[in-house]
């Protein structure tokens, strides 16, 4: 009889492992699995968890989750061992309707907590903003009886994407510690950020509160939309930190006056990553003034940087053109004039002097030309002079002074916010610029919510299940911000660096950056013993040390 040797199984495992380790740290599976009651063979945490797999490996549609999981190690992924079917469409269909009949906030909440006791997120500061996401298809408006029982309206509006011929709904999130999410919520297609920054702030104190923040302990941190005398009434006593829109007479004048002064305070650079060839470095000064909106006074802070904003700065161009432009037709049109007198001419000349546009002026002379008798002049004696004409000869130049003026204003923006000028507490013009540049990390999150390879086009037709679908994009958000998050606080903290790409060392380590890291990472299953394929690079094992993951990770199932 013959040696039967047992079967290889061979599974290209890549990061996963490490996604499944942050989701243990959080209790991710069990907290999802205490708040969404079920009596399905299979418990929804471990659904869950598969979507959130599925998510950070590149997204695919629903219908081909059951897929994804025939080629994986289940029992190393999901901490035990289950079967792909248990993956299929319906499955998960039912799972999403029953996430969002328990409430998507309550669930995300309930593992937001959790994740806040294990990591003890930085809540000083929490960053608000919304985005547009398209859907395709009709998604037709419900019946009059089904509008109030729908979470959100799927239908046209302000497409960030732009995309205005498809539907959409707008997301909205808050985080804290940079991009970390504690909260998110679909809203209606067409609904106003100004609309939606009125309705949290009626809550944010009530939620927040969940995860022991104090009133009065937070600066509630979001973009221009803010600002509107509904929404600052809204906020109260609540600190807050903003951008003045470029719409208020307000901003212009705050800005212009700061420019006139010429009293700048030096911020300095603010950016952790290098300057590039094409990205190079930006600095700010900052100058301090008040401003009262709708009868209360706020702290004004006016920004210049060295980078100009580019929309700031093609406008100013489009203005110089046009300024250039009209004064040239009006020029032309003087210079076309034949006057009989000089003094004609000279009234003229004055007259055309006194016309000006935003950024040019015009310089005017008047010229005689003499006219002759007819007949061939002779070549013995000059020409007789019969009469005199007078016409008018134009020079325009560009308003230097003004125009440079008006560089420096294009590159600054307002920050409005009523948190304190005087006392030991009180954060200084660096501070407030510091933590309203961190909104870009919020901003990023969109970028990966919207991103073709984590989230295809969402084709689900009913509301609710995008809602809870959204609410499992968000889940796996909070995942990729922790990792990320580790990495930079072993950064800093130990003062050390990681590889980054083209092998140059980072101290701004990104979860993408670790992902590529592990890309051929195969793990070898012999029975119930594992192997990786090949050993972990030094590379790799710098990664897994500041990620705090063991690489027993790879080859022990979790339990």
């Amino acid at each position: 009889m013959g040696l039967v040797l047992p079967t290889i199984e061979a599974y290209q495992v890549q990061h996963l492992p490490i996604v499944k380790a942050y989701a243990d740290k959080i209790g991710l599976v069990e907290a999802m699995n205490e708040v969404v009651p079920t009596e399905m063979t299979i418990d929804p945490g471990t659904i869950v968890l598969g979507m959130i797999l599925d998510t950070l490996s590149g997204r695919s549609p629903l219908y081909r989750l059951e897929e994804f999981f025939t080629h994986q190690d289940t029992a190393l992924l999901l901490g035990k061992t289950v079967a792909p079917e248990a993956f299929q469409d319906d499955t998960v269909g039912r799972v999403l309707e029953r996430l969002y009949d328990t409430g998507t906030m309550k669930v995300f909440t309930a593992c937001a907590i959790r994740a806040d006791r294990v990591f003890g997120f930085d809540k000083r500061y929490v960053h608000f903003d919304t985005t547009s996401i398209t859907v395709y298809g009709d998604y037709l408006p419900p019946e009059e009886a089904e509008e109030s029982a729908r979470p959100f309206r799927i239908t046209y509006g302000y497409s960030k994407d732009k995309r205005p011929d498809l539907k959409q709904f707008v997301l909205s999130t808050l985080c804290v510690d940079r991009a970390v999410p504690l909260w998110g919520k679909p809203e209606d297609g067409n609904a106003s950020d100004k609309t939606v920054n009125n309705t949290l702030l009626s809550d944010i104190a009530t939620f927040l509160a969940k995860h022991g923040v104090a009133a009065g302990a937070y600066i509630y941190v979001a973009d221009a939309a803010l600002v509107t005398e509904a929404n600052l009434a809204a906020l109260g006593d609540t600190l807050f930190i903003t951008r003045l829109p470029a719409t208020y007479n307000e901003c212009g004048r705050l800005m212009t006056e700061a420019v006139a002064h010429n009293a700048w305070e030096e911020v300095g650079v603010l950016a952790h990553t290098k300057p590039t060839k094409h990205r190079p470095v930006t600095s700010y000064q900052a100058s301090e003034g008040k401003v009262t909106l709708y009868g209360t006074p706020y702290r004004a802070v006016v920004v210049h940087s060295s980078a100009q904003d580019k929309r700031q700065q093609q406008r100013l161009e489009r203005d110089l053109q046009t300024s250039q432009s009209t004064l040239q037709t009006v020029a032309r049109t003087a210079e076309q004039q034949e006057y009989f007198c000089r003094a004609d001419a000279e009234a003229a000349a004055a007259q055309l002097r006194a016309v000006h546009t935003a950024y040019h002026l015009v310089d005017v002379t008047v010229e005689e030309q003499p006219m002759y008798g007819r007949g061939r002049p002779s070549s013995h004696k000059p020409r007789t002079i019969t009469a005199m004409r007078y016409r008018l000869k134009t020079t325009m130049k560009p308003d230097t002074e003004r125009i440079s003026r008006r560089e420096e204003v294009v590159g600054c923006f307002v920050l409005l916010t009523n948190v304190p000028m005087a006392g030991d507490l009180a954060p200084s013009a660096r501070d407030i610029l510091t933590v309203y540049k961190e909104q870009h990390g919020t901003e990023q999150n969109y970028g990966f919510l919207k991103d073709p390879v984590i989230v295809h086009s969402l084709f689900l037709k009913k509301p609710e299940r995008i809602e809870a679908l959204g609410l499992v994009l968000l889940l796996a958000l909070l995942i990729w911000r922790l990792m990320e998050r580790t990495m930079r606080t072993h950064v800093d903290t130990t003062n050390t660096s990681l590889p980054g790409w083209d092998k140059k060392a980072t101290e701004r380590p990104t979860s993408f950056m670790m992902v590529t890291k592990f890309a051929g990472v195969i793990v070898l299953k012999l029975g119930h013993d594992r192997q990786l394929a090949r050993p972990l690079s030094a590379v790799q094992h710098q990664y897994l040390t500041a990620l705090d993951v063991p690489a027993t990770c790879f080859t022990l199932p979790a339990g």
